[in-house]
């Protein structure tokens, strides 16, 4: 086997991906502290041409040299936003006909490879703050939360490695057809 170059992997330009058709996914980041995580969610949601992404609270917005590091250009081509609270955000995007879930361990949470997508409906993830995850006001809002099951000694994973697992997961439920 070979590796595939760079010209080879057909990739397209930030212009031809603004006007591309995403998938039916927004994320929204509450209060991720690391400016590395931040970078690394708009490098997945550039891979899996996720609709936008909302950092709100004390999240940071590029341009900024260490979300550059770990985006490596993403943030030029994800549409994003920053709202100052997450929980507006919330409330705005379920007015806006989307299904809001918290990626959070709760009472009652839906386990991540059972949730099934509706047709033509609009979702968005919230993430949370890498130590106390979504704050729970946000929680109460949502529509519902997803969790990934973990089997090991540790109950938690960096917020960066699970947006790519969710992402991933909710891409191949809810992806638009090219």
């Amino acid at each position: 086997m070979r590796k595939l170059n760079v010209l080879e992997m057909n990739r397209i330009s930030v212009d031809e991906f603004k006007k591309s058709k995403k998938n039916p996914l927004v994320v929204v980041l509450d209060n991720v502290r690391s400016m590395y995580n931040v970078g690394s969610v708009f490098r997945t949601a550039d891979a899996f041409r996720i609709e936008a992404i909302y950092l709100c609270g004390i999240t940071s917005c590029p341009p900024h040299p260490e979300i550059h590091k770990t985006a490596l250009g993403a943030e030029d081509a994800v549409d994003w936003y920053y709202h100052k609270e997450a929980l507006k955000t919330v409330k705005m995007l379920q007015q806006q006909g989307y299904e809001v879930l918290a990626i959070e361990q709760v009472e009652g949470s839906t386990m991540l490879q059972d949730f099934v997508a509706e047709p033509d409906k609009k979702y968005a993830v919230v993430f949370g703050n890498e130590v106390k995850g979504v704050n729970q006001e946000v929680v109460d809002c949502c529509n519902g939360c997803l969790e990934i099951p973990q089997f090991g000694t540790k109950h938690s994973l960096n917020v960066s490695t699970t947006a790519g697992i969710v992402m991933w997961e909710m891409m191949k439920k809810v992806k638009s057809e090219e």
